[in-house]
């Protein structure tokens, strides 16, 4: 009986990990089309990210040029 259930229990094993195997192996054998489809949705996250991070620069830029025209305001006035 216990030669039963140990062989039972070495076949589950071993199905278990002869399952798993193609999961992780089904990402790299994906067809052409389902890569390409991956590839440009990358590409639009990127440039959206970038976009994001271009608009913060320049609201960061104007910023800083009314501050410094603020700051030269501020002296126009001191040296009166």
């Amino acid at each position: 009986m216990k030669r039963i259930s140990t062989f039972f229990l070495l076949l589950a094993v071993a199905l278990t990990v002869a399952w798993s195997i193609p999961a992780s192996a089904e990402r790299e054998n994906r067809k052409i089309g389902e890569n390409g489809i991956e590839a440009r949705k990358a590409a639009k996250h990127q440039q959206k990210l970038v976009k994001k991070n271009a608009k913060k620069q320049r609201k960061a830029m104007k910023k800083a040029q009314k501050a410094q025209r603020k700051a030269a305001k501020k002296m126009r006035y001191r040296t009166r």
